[in-house]
């Protein structure tokens, strides 16, 4: 088990790298001046002449991601704008902050969207998936499996304005959705984020519906699930010891995927709803031309998914234990 999770975090670090090289030629070779943009619309000559000292634009390509990388771990010193301290993904020339001390600071509330979602699209889509298996050809069968098709097509920013509307300016049955801090006061982060989080975990849950129903009824198919049957063990001792199992593996790949992209920002979620979370940033970050901010965000998303993905492949090996002789 230890040779394979070291192997797996060898993995991860070389993709990052991968992954690192290929967004830094994407946001500072393809663009006819970085400098320009990175310094953002309200950029003054004098800044603007700054920026590309400080990005050292004049160098190699190379050395120029060397010195991006070597930030990383021995931080980095910008003239007129101070120090970035180790890690250094990048100074905001559009905030005056270091990139990750701005990302860090929005992370507690796209964690939070994240998690409360996770938690509520994997309880109703992976419950309503295991009892539609169970029901499989019956009435709630037939329902859960077409609700499901009307969930995954229905989409965020119409169905949380609809929802904002009714819920809360109408019926005053939710409160407005708000990123409170959860040490301020865990009831106002509750009730802030309780819409959010079932708008949020709408499209999910509909997928899981589909893709647990779809897994347990391969399981159920299989020999040797009709052979602990035949062996005269109960439909529930059937069910949960030998298909549930047999179908959690590949339901838990592609739940690290989606955590791990939520993690990264729920950017329309955020939008519709006003919060203020590394989605909203990496919009700002759109809109005001900040490429040092649209760098460290897609770098913190992609890290998110990878290390998930080591989380999972450890998971998974405790599933199935063909998996840590691999």
């Amino acid at each position: 088990m230890f040779r394979f999770l070291v192997r797996r975090v060898l993995g991860a670090v070389v993709i990052l790298l991968i992954i690192s090289a290929i967004t830094f030629l994407l946001f500072y070779v393809a663009p006819r001046d970085p400098a320009r943009l990175a310094c953002g619309k309200t950029c003054t000559p004098q800044t603007l002449a700054l920026v590309r000292r400080n990005l050292g634009i004049a160098d190699p390509l190379p050395v120029q991601y060397w010195h991006w990388l070597q930030a990383l771990f021995t931080g980095r010193d910008y003239a007129s704008f101070g120090r970035c301290p180790a890690p250094c993904l990048g100074y905001s020339f559009h905030y005056h902050e270091p990139v990750l001390g701005l990302i860090l600071n929005r992370f507690p509330t796209t964690l939070s969207l994240a998690l409360g979602s996770a938690v509520v699209f994997v309880l109703f889509g992976v419950g309503a998936g295991m009892l539609a298996a169970v029901k499989q050809g019956r009435t709630v069968d037939k329902v859960a499996s077409s609700a499901s098709l009307i969930g995954s097509s229905l989409q965020i920013y119409i169905v949380g304005l609809v929802a904002m509307y009714y819920l809360v300016d109408q019926w005053h049955i939710l409160s407005r959705p708000q990123d409170i801090p959860l040490t301020q006061d865990p009831t106002g982060w509750f009730k802030g984020l309780l819409l959010p989080w079932f708008i949020l975990a709408l499209i999910f849950t509909a997928n899981y519906t589909r893709m647990t129903r779809s897994q347990l009824v391969e399981a159920l198919s299989e020999d040797y699930v009709r052979t602990a049957r035949a062996k005269g063990l109960s439909r529930r001792a059937v069910f949960f010891r030998f298909a549930w199992r047999g179908a959690m593996g590949p339901l838990l790949t592609i739940f690290g995927l989606d955590l791990g992209g939520l993690f990264g920002g729920a950017i329309i979620t955020e939008a519709t709803f006003g919060l203020h979370g590394i989605g909203a940033l990496s919009v700002d970050a759109v809109n005001n031309n900040d490429l040092p901010m649209l760098l460290g965000v897609t770098l913190v998303a992609a890290g998110a998914i990878v290390v998930l993905n080591i989380v999972v492949d450890a998971l998974y090996a405790f599933i199935d234990p063909r998996v840590r002789l691999a």
